[in-house]
C-alpha cells in the first residue's frame, strides 16, 4: 500500500476508559455474578485496577480477591473451580445490563467526528468481549464512526501484544506508522510500540492505578476533542 508518509491515514480506538466509563457496568454485572456464586460483593473502587487486560483477567481478579476477603489465601485451583460457573453467570448478567450503568465521555463523539472529518479510517479494538462490545458500542450511538470492531477474541492474543493491532492495521488497509493508537493505559501504550503505532493517551480512565504520564506516549489528552491539534502534526519520523 502506497501512503503520504507525513500524515496519518487511521486510527484505532480503545473502549473502555477511553470512550465509554464502563465502571458501573462491571460493578453491577460482576456483584450479580457473585451473589450467584454466594461469595461476598465487591467494591467499584477494587474493580478498577482488574480492567484493562481481558474479561478472563478481570474474573480470575475478582475471584482472587473476594475469596481473599474471606479469609485465606486463594489457591489457583480454588478460582480455577468457580470459573467456569463465574464466566457463565457474568457472561449472562452483562449482556443483560451491557450500556445501563456506563456513560460516553465528554468529547468521545466530537473527537471522533474531527478524525473522520480529516479523511482518517477508524477502528475500535478492544480487550472486552466482542459479544460486549459491539452491542455497547450501538447503545451509545457510537458504532457509526468505525469501519471495524474488533475484541478481545477477535484474534488469538490480547493487547498488550501487539498481534491485534497489526492485524487491525491490515483490515484497515494503513500502515501501522500512520496508524494512531489511542487508548487509556499500558497495554495500550506497550502494544502500539511493539508494533510500530504512535499512541495518544487520555488522562482518565483505568491504568491499573498508575498515573498515566509514566507511560511514553506522543501525547496525552485530556478529552479526544483535543485530537484535532495531534493529529494535524507530521507523523514522527517524517517531520
Amino acid at each position: 500500500m502506497t501512503q503520504n508518509p507525513h500524515r496519518f491515514h487511521a486510527a484505532i480506538v480503545d473502549l473502555d476508559g477511553t470512550m465509554v466509563d464502563t465502571m458501573g457496568d462491571f460493578a453491577e454485572a460482576l456483584n450479580r455474578m457473585l451473589a450467584d456464586l454466594r461469595l461476598p460483593a465487591i467494591a467499584p473502587a477494587a474493580i478498577e485496577d482488574m480492567v484493562g487486560k481481558g474479561s478472563e483477567h478481570l474474573l480470575r481478579s475478582v475471584l482472587r480477591h473476594v475469596l481473599a476477603q474471606e479469609g485465606s489465601e486463594p489457591t489457583a485451583e480454588a478460582i480455577e473451580a468457580l470459573y467456569p460457573q463465574a464466566w457463565e453467570r457474568y457472561q449472562h448478567h452483562y449482556l443483560a445490563i451491557n450500556g445501563q450503568y456506563s456513560r460516553v465521555y465528554a468529547g468521545v463523539e466530537q473527537g471522533l467526528s474531527q478524525l473522520r472529518a480529516q479523511g482518517l479510517k477508524l477502528a475500535c479494538l478492544t480487550n472486552k468481549p466482542l459479544g460486549f462490545a459491539e452491542p455497547l458500542l450501538q447503545a451509545k450511538g457510537l458504532r457509526g464512526y468505525f469501519e471495524c470492531v474488533f475484541g478481545g477474541d477477535s484474534f488469538e492474543r490480547k493487547k498488550p501484544d501487539p498481534l491485534p493491532l497489526v492485524r487491525t492495521c491490515a483490515a484497515l488497509g494503513s500502515e501501522p506508522a500512520g496508524t494512531l493508537m489511542i487508548g487509556d493505559s499500558s497495554n495500550d501504550a506497550q502494544a502500539a510500540q511493539a508494533a510500530g503505532c504512535p499512541v495518544v493517551l487520555v488522562t482518565y480512565g483505568y491504568n491499573h492505578g498508575r498515573d498515566i504520564r509514566e507511560v511514553p506516549a506522543r501525547a496525552y489528552v485530556d478529552s479526544l476533542a483535543q485530537l484535532d491539534g495531534v493529529v494535524a502534526e507530521p507523523v514522527p519520523g517524517n517531520v
